[in-house]
């Protein structure tokens, strides 16, 4: 099994980890605390999304500088890249951590709208929040430092580890001691910092050696500001995309109906479990055959990772969105919470399914350095669709704030990658729009909506549960067989894994 291979196993079963246990959580969090105190962990996960802002593109530069060190110099530098970014990272830490008792308290206080919970309450909630927050900032640097290694599957030991301690203690704390936001963001400080810290020792430990000491050198930073500076502006502007809904609803909403909102985009940003590991593992080798001028082997490799990535996340998404109603029934055991929410998932996960697909050909933009794009697209995007949004919230309330997600992703589907092809990857676009995702998504769609129309009208439980099943085995099925490049993947482990089992029983 190649190194590639390993990485995307290894950064699935840490997605898949984390994903399904935070799903799986939610309904409890619920019952516990109630939905009104969950719409305040809805916007505890905005925070964290927001805070990527301090990231200012320095994950992403070290993720690729340490990926493309193998083809220039040693450990010395690349143990001076890492100190040369801590710097700047802890001091963003270190601020978040000064102002999040007072700005959390103006939050509570101007934003958003509670109903049973007190003022000192939400306000001593989103104090805990800024805490939380700033003292899982830095993982992400040290994330992005394991991934330039390779050390993916390491890291994602990592993940595992801290979303079981994480999920299954808030549980815990929530059930024995005091189901309240308090104990709950109490324990999400503790989380955050434990996890910080093992990263930050594991990458150093997996920094090559040096006989010199690390220092942190202007140079490094200097030589990448442009690269970095881009990653920033594209960074800034998605965070402002993907999170002006949550800012803009929790605002307009009261925080119980914002609640069943971020519970609907908690299920629809569950197919990131499908998208970042396949990303985290195709961009240090895209970076690695961008430096060399591989362009044969950098087509080949985009082509598979693009059928992959519309075989892993296609089949799952139209199955969410033609049985929403029926699997948010059967997830929280609550059928007015799943009448409050599955129209929501229905459309939210259609935007994220076109936002899944992007990922490939962004990897390959930051692979060559070229960052300018996603900048222009996306400020396009800002001045059309935040007065959209606006607009839509106030006429339709949290369903028309929906609707803004698919029109944005649409938009990226049709005219940016249009434009990244004729630059990267000359004569390719169709094959991308046909060979890599449409043929996955005719085959998936048409498995689960012949699934769905043979069961149409139908109220018996059972049923519905049968044929969620099997359009869930069937749809990816059908995908992987008409996406060349991922049958002969298959094949490929298929044979590579009899011949193991026929050397074994002949030994």
């Amino acid at each position: 099994m190649t190194q590639l291979s390993r990485n995307i196993i290894a950064n699935l079963a840490g997605k898949l980890c984390n994903g399904l246990l935070s799903l799986g959580l939610i309904p409890l969090y619920v019952r516990l605390m109630g939905v009104e105190s969950y719409g305040l962990v809805g916007v505890f996960a905005s925070f964290q999304a927001v805070l990527l802002l301090l990231d200012m593109g320095l994950s992403t530069t070290l993720n690729r500088e340490l990926a493309r060190l193998p083809h220039q110099k040693g450990g010395a530098e690349a143990r001076d890249w890492v100190r040369t970014m801590e710097v700047p990272y802890w001091g963003a830490a270190s601020v978040v951590l000064i102002v999040a008792w007072p700005l959390g308290s103006l939050i509570a206080l101007h934003w958003v709208q509670p109903g049973h919970l007190s003022p000192a309450s939400t306000q001593k909630a989103f104090s805990l929040m800024g805490l939380a927050v700033g003292l899982q900032f830095p993982f992400t640097l040290y994330s992005g430092g394991l991934m330039g290694l390779q050390r993916q599957v390491l890291l994602n030991g990592i993940v595992i580890a801290s979303a079981l301690f994480r999920g299954l203690g808030a549980a815990a704390v929530l059930w024995l001691v005091d189901p309240g936001i308090h104990t709950f963001m109490c324990w999400q400080i503790l989380a955050s910092a434990l996890q910080t810290i093992v990263a930050w020792r594991v990458l150093w430990s997996a920094l090559p050696t040096s006989e010199s000491s690390p220092r942190v050198r202007k140079d490094l930073l200097l030589g990448r500001w442009r690269f970095a500076g881009g990653v920033f502006a594209v960074t800034a502007l998605s965070v402002i995309l993907t999170q002006m809904d949550k800012v803009v609803l929790s605002n307009i909403l009261p925080l119980e109906q914002f609640g069943y909102y971020a519970m609907a985009s908690a299920v629809a940003g569950a197919l990131s479990v499908m998208v970042s590991p396949l990303f985290s593992a195709v961009f240090p080798r895209f970076s690695q055959l961008a430096v060399i001028g591989d362009q044969e082997a950098l087509k080949l490799l985009y082509h598979k990772s693009c059928q992959m990535m519309a075989v892993l996340i296609l089949p799952p998404a139209i199955v969410l969105a033609i049985f929403s109603r029926e699997i948010m029934i059967l997830w929280t055991q609550n059928p007015t919470t799943a009448e409050h929410t599955w129209r929501l998932v229905s459309v939210l996960i259609v935007g994220a399914a076109l936002n899944g697909l992007m990922n490939i050909p962004y990897a390959l933009q930051l692979a060559h350095g070229w960052t300018r794009l996603s900048i222009v697209v996306n400020l396009v995007a800002i001045m059309v669709l935040i007065p959209m949004l606006v607009l839509l919230s106030l006429r339709w309330g949290s369903l028309g704030a929906a609707w803004v997600w698919p029109i944005l992703n649409a938009a990226y589907v049709l005219f940016s990658l249009s434009i990244m092809h004729r630059r990267l990857l000359p004569g390719e676009l169709w094959h991308w729009y046909w060979a890599d995702s449409g043929l996955p998504l005719l085959a998936a769609l048409s498995v689960s909506a012949g699934v769905r129309f043979v069961v149409r009208g139908t109220a018996d439980f059972g049923w519905n549960v049968a044929a969620i099943l099997v359009a869930s085995l069937l749809s990816p099925l059908a995908a992987g067989l008409v996406s060349r490049h991922v049958r002969i993947v298959v094949v490929k482990l298929w044979r590579e894994r009899n011949t193991d089992k026929y050397f074994r029983v002949s030994k």
